[in-house]
């Protein structure tokens, strides 16, 4: 982490490199280590996630299904009522 922060401040100080082909030359070269250094940070950092068991992921899964079935339901219902109500009052003020 510190190496990042001191490869940050490089970057800002403009340390490294001496005109526009060092410059690029060493953005260059210095692509391979850092992917490497973030490829190493996240493989750290998923070690440390808590992964929900297979239990918990089935038991929600259940849940949001059973929840946008009901809501489906329930807003088909809903704008079926609107509907023909709307069209009742539609032929009701027309005449």
């Amino acid at each position: 982490m510190a190496e990042t922060l001191k490869m940050k401040q490089e970057g800002i100080r403009g340390g490294g490199g001496g005109g526009a082909v060092g410059s690029s030359l060493a953005k260059f070269t210095e692509y391979p280590r850092r992917l490497r250094q973030f490829l190493h940070e996240v493989r750290v950092e998923m070690r440390q996630v808590n992964w929900p068991s297979r239990h918990d992921v089935i038991s929600t899964t259940i849940v949001v299904v059973i929840t946008v079935a009901f809501f489906g339901l329930y807003f088909a219902l809903t704008d079926s009522i609107f509907s023909r109500l709307s069209v009742w009052l539609l032929h009701y003020f027309r005449k």
